[in-house]
């Protein structure tokens, strides 16, 4: 009986054991820490530095309606050239034509109102000058005839500014240029203001590029730079514009635009340029600076914690021992241990270690 017992427990704990044998452990979900990273450059002297830049028209202007409605017909293609004055799309002018008809309506009763108004006044003026009707009666003919004018004013106005409405329906090119852009399609509801379409204008094309922070205090409206174009194959002189005072989004670089001094119909908005300028203060030894919080301390030695890409946003943490020089007040002196260009890690250092894979948001670095 014994034996029995046994056989069947044995029989059971295979079933259960077969039952769950096909089942895998499921595995925890790989989790890739983000850090903040600076690309490491040198500062002071004068050096060349090249930045990755992007073509984009000398003037690029969303093009809208004044007004809602419905869009009636869309007048170009992707592509097109346009002049200043052609039509670009039209709304359904049905709406607006209905209020200059009401407003005209209204205009020509209130007309009519008010020559009665007048022809009332002169009446009851003609009465009191021979003592037939009392000064309240007078004033109240007077105050209606006043009334009545107001009303044809009021009106006129209303009018005039229907027909401006109906002319909205229109939409032309405020200038000359390219449809880089169409927003928006035949029998579209749109609001006023919503961008229709994308013109791009001007004889001389620009490129954004953004500099680091350590950088940007050497770059000044006025300097001169060389844009090379390597869908094009070709090299030409621009000048800088514009330098922008605050950050983009998150990432520790400043936006700089440079007017390109030649023309080329073949650069287009989107082509990726490479900007080469000469940055530095001759005066100051060149030196590499980083900021020192990047640096970490043990009881051997000073270190920091270098991203080496991998592949799109990831990385692999390398330990990386250094030697510092002065503490400044633009950051602390590396020596010996880092190179320009290579990718810093700024933050959560203590949370890293060496081979650590992570990741390196969009922005960072640039």
């Amino acid at each position: 009986m014994r034996k029995r017992v046994l056989g069947a427990v044995a029989v059971l704990a295979a079933l259960l054991m077969s039952s769950c044998g096909g089942e895998k452990p499921t595995e925890a979900a790989k989790v890739v820490r983000p850090v903040r990273v600076d690309k490491v450059t040198m500062t002071g002297g004068k050096r060349v530095r090249t930045f990755s830049g992007t073509a984009r028209a000398g003037v690029e202007s969303k093009l809208s309606f004044r007004i809602p409605g419905t869009l009636e017909a869309v007048q170009v293609n992707l592509g097109d050239r346009v002049k200043k004055g052609d039509v670009i799309a039209r709304l359904d002018p049905k709406d607006y034509e209905l209020q200059v008809q009401e407003a005209e309506a209204g205009l020509t009763q209130a007309i009519a109102q008010a020559r009665n108004a007048r022809a009332n006044y002169e009446r009851v003026r003609g009465l009191y000058e021979n003592n037939n009707i009392s000064v309240t009666e007078l004033d109240a003919a007077r105050t209606q005839r006043e009334s009545a004018d107001a009303q044809v004013d009021s009106i006129r106005k209303r009018l005039e500014l229907a027909r401006l409405q109906l002319t909205y329906t229109t939409l032309f090119a405020p200038i000359s240029g390219s449809i880089a852009q169409l927003m928006a399609e035949e029998n579209e509801n749109v609001g006023a203001g919503t961008p229709i379409a994308v013109l791009n204008a001007g004889t001389h094309p620009e490129v954004t590029f953004a500099v680091p922070e350590q950088l940007i205090t050497f770059v000044a409206v006025g300097d001169e730079a060389k844009v090379h174009f390597d869908a094009l194959g070709k090299e030409l002189a621009a000048v800088v514009t514009e330098v922008g005072v605050a950050t983009t989004q998150l990432a520790t670089t400043y936006p700089v635009v440079l007017r390109l001094r030649g023309n080329d119909e073949n650069i287009r908005p989107g082509m990726a340029a490479d900007v080469t300028m000469v940055l530095g203060d001759e005066k100051n030894q060149a030196r590499l600076l980083v900021k020192p919080i990047a640096v970490v301390e043990d009881q051997n030695d000073r270190f920091v914690y270098v991203a080496k890409p991998t592949g799109a946003e990831l990385a692999v943490v390398e330990r990386r021992v250094v030697q510092t020089g002065d503490l400044t007040e633009d950051g602390l002196e590396i020596v010996s241990g880092l190179s320009e260009g290579e990718m810093l890690i700024t933050a959560g250092m203590r949370f890293l270690k060496e081979g650590m894979e992570v990741r390196i948001p969009t922005g960072e670095g640039e």
